[in-house]
């Protein structure tokens, strides 16, 4: 689960699936829906001088080339709008967004950055810069750029809920629960703060809790893959192998993603099925090659079926990627070879 479900170690074949900030597909920003609101830095709408004037209307047709999905064309008429007027803050703010579409983040976190240097009071843009901290691990930058957008508009949902994933990602899942709720409480249809919330629960061993929030959120929004994938990871928990699997089958289907194969791995695995866990490992590790447990796991499901180098090249690779994995690997490797 987008921030984890967590592994509580290498040896347990409980699923687990990454919580995500809403700029990327994991932590949900207002920045596509607030798009065309935030572009109304006053400077800009209210154009004074004919130079402003210009470079709103360069703006406008920006906004309207990413409303359509245009993300080349838009960020071309960004840099007209801002060549012409640099210090209009909305115009960074939107090239920013779209940077982040292409995926360009360091592109857009210094779009970000210049926004706030311009105006420190557009709560959007913390709010979405906190996302980028997010990508790269920075979760004290998370939690600091959003309680600055909660400080400055504390009924953004989006705040409270990307605050609250970063809370979890350091463990502290109480503070986390507090912020998904009041993330939920201004906005009742977000559905991934449900989710979240369910991941944070779920970390708590309430699985009830969990289960509910999970059901929400689908209620909410039939094919949110995540919630699905994240309800096969309580039901495995609990024991329920064969809804578990079909929790991750059904995920898969609707969204192939690098988490779902690897809880459906785990599930694999733990029904004695080492062949098609293999093959869910394997895949799990094309789609995302830096996570170390799927390096474990492949490991150990190689060591099962007797391929002994093979499996030392994944051990080696899980601890390259993540050394303090060290002694629950060995554990995990030393359980394998006593059966």
């Amino acid at each position: 689960m987008k921030n984890q479900m967590s592994r509580c170690s290498i040896n347990q074949s409980i699923a687990v699936k990454m919580t995500r900030p809403i700029i990327s597909s994991t932590i949900t920003t207002p920045i596509i829906l607030l798009l065309l609101v935030w572009l109304c830095t006053a400077d800009v709408v209210t154009a004074q001088t004919s130079r402003a004037s210009t470079a709103a209307s360069y703006l406008e047709r920006a906004n309207n080339w990413l409303a359509k999905g245009e993300v080349d064309k838009a960020i071309a008429d960004y840099d007209l709008a801002i060549a012409t007027d640099p210090n209009a803050a909305g115009s960074y703010y939107n090239r920013g967004i779209a940077r982040v579409r292409k995926g360009e983040f360091d592109a857009a976190l210094n779009d970000f950055n210049r926004a706030l240097q311009l105006d420190p009071r557009l709560a959007e843009a913390w709010v979405d810069r906190a996302g980028i901290h997010y990508l790269r691990g920075d979760l004290d930058s998370v939690i600091s750029d959003n309680t600055r957008a909660i400080a400055l508009n504390p009924r953004l949902a989006e705040a409270w809920n990307n605050r609250g994933l970063a809370r979890m990602g350091k463990g502290d899942t109480a503070a986390a629960i507090a912020d998904f709720d009041q993330a939920i409480r201004l906005n009742p249809k977000l559905v991934r703060a449900y989710d979240n919330r369910g991941v944070a629960r779920y970390q708590n061993r309430d699985y009830a809790g969990a289960l509910s929030d999970f059901a929400q959120a689908l209620k909410l929004d039939p094919r949110f893959a995540e919630a699905i994938n994240d309800r096969g990871a309580v039901r495995q928990a609990l024991g329920e192998a064969e809804a578990a699997l079909a929790d991750f089958n059904q995920a898969i289907a609707l969204k192939p993603h690098a988490q779902a194969y690897f809880n459906r791995g785990t599930a694999w695995q733990a029904k004695g099925e080492l062949p098609r866990a293999l093959a869910d490992f394997n895949r799990a590790i094309e789609l995302n090659p830096s996570d170390p447990h799927a390096y474990a796991q492949r490991g150990l499901t190689l060591l099962r079926l007797g391929r002994e180098s093979e499996a030392q090249r994944d051990f080696e690779q899980c601890l390259t990627l993540k050394q303090n994995l060290k002694a629950s690997l060995e554990r995990a490797i030393q359980e394998v070879r006593r059966r």
